[in-house]
């Protein structure tokens, strides 16, 4: 049989897509480690410039569960500059020098939401102040206790603000390093008796002058008297109290779950006493977000495509959307429907390509 001609036609669309599809995988990976990209106007953090890689995986076998943490307002040198994140059990290979408050304060304002964490988090910063100008004045020091509960939904920037305080406690003087080294029970927890207080235990090795971050911290508790989760939780409330100088342990998760976890424990009890919750986010701000992106990534969004945008996040905004990481995903799939949009297309032009219509948005 001869050879079909529409066979010439499907092999040039198949090769336009590859090279679309490379080079939106290039856009992306220009957004910087932290997925929820950086606004337009946030200010650069000085210090130890941003370092490139990958958004955190997710959890499972490693050390370092993708998080709800980062907000799609975030920085990106919210979660790569400063006190860099310790993941997979990678030690830092020097401290960095601290980074200017000034910096750390203008970079948490700059961003989307979060207003009520904001307003905790500048309190807890002049506590710590003054706590330190009492201490050079050689004034008594109360008991002061910096860990912390983190509560809310997936995607609402647990993860982002806890990289954050460690880079102000850093700055502040509180730590001696500033990493953040995040976890979950399956980077705690061994399966064999005597095991988890040694897996524990170098965890919190690594953590030791920074943060240690714990996500769903809940799932360490309450699955029956031969589970070694219990023997995570002991472990690590002796390295509070034994480290509590050079030590900020931050657990996270679910509202209910968090609260049931730390009143199960009366050790639990008593070093957790800070609580920040938070919010699910609102349309506008989810709008801010997936524009902040398109900023990023040298994507234009004309006022029809914007609205197209606004109407999908408002109709996919619900239990299961996930805040930010929401934002990320619809993001993702807008960019795909480009994609295949262009694929066919002869003599693409540089305008096509960073331009996203409401099409793009309808078929995502």
């Amino acid at each position: 049989m001869g050879k079909n001609p529409s066979d010439d036609k499907d092999a040039l669309i198949m090769q336009q897509f590859d090279l679309l599809h490379t080079m939106t995988q290039n856009n992306m990976r220009r957004m910087g480690a932290d997925f929820w990209g950086k606004p337009a106007n946030a200010p650069e953090v000085s210090g130890t410039p941003a370092q490139p890689g990958a958004a955190p995986q997710s959890g499972g076998a490693t050390n370092a569960p993708q998080s709800g943490g980062t907000p799609d307002n975030a920085p990106q040198s919210s979660a790569q500059s400063g006190g860099a994140a310790v993941e997979n059990g990678a030690q830092a290979e020097e401290v960095p020098p601290p980074e200017s408050m000034e910096d750390l304060q203008k970079e948490l304002d700059g961003y989307i939401g979060l207003e009520a964490v904001k307003k905790e988090v500048r309190s807890l910063i002049d506590l710590v102040k003054v706590h330190k100008m009492r201490r050079e004045n050689d004034l008594p020091e109360p008991d002061l206790s910096l860990h912390m509960v983190f509560t809310g939904n997936p995607g609402t920037g647990k993860t982002t603000i806890a990289r954050l305080m460690s880079r102000i406690y850093r700055s502040l003087g509180i730590l001696s390093k500033g990493q953040l080294v995040e976890t979950d029970r399956s980077g705690l927890v061994a399966g064999y008796v005597g095991q988890t207080a040694l897996k524990t235990s170098k965890v919190i090795e690594k953590a030791i002058g920074g943060v240690l971050f714990i996500d769903e911290a809940y799932t360490l508790s309450g699955k029956g008297e031969s589970d070694f989760g219990q023997e995570a939780i002991d472990t690590l409330l002796k390295a509070m109290e034994d480290r509590r100088d050079d030590l900020i342990v931050i657990v996270a998760g679910y509202d209910e779950l968090m609260d049931g976890f730390i009143h199960s424990n009366p050790g639990l009890e008593s070093r957790f006493n800070r609580y920040l919750h938070f919010d699910d986010y609102t349309n506008e701000e989810l709008l801010d977000m997936f524009k902040m992106r398109c900023d990023k990534g040298k994507y234009t969004l004309s006022e029809e495509a914007e609205r197209a945008a606004k109407k999908r996040l408002e109709a996919e905004n619900g239990p299961t959307f996930g805040n930010g990481r929401g934002v990320r995903n619809l993001f993702e799939r807008v960019l795909v429907r480009q994609a295949g949009r262009l694929a066919a297309k002869e003599g693409v032009t540089k305008e096509e390509l960073m331009e996203l219509k409401p099409e793009d948005f309808e078929s995502a």
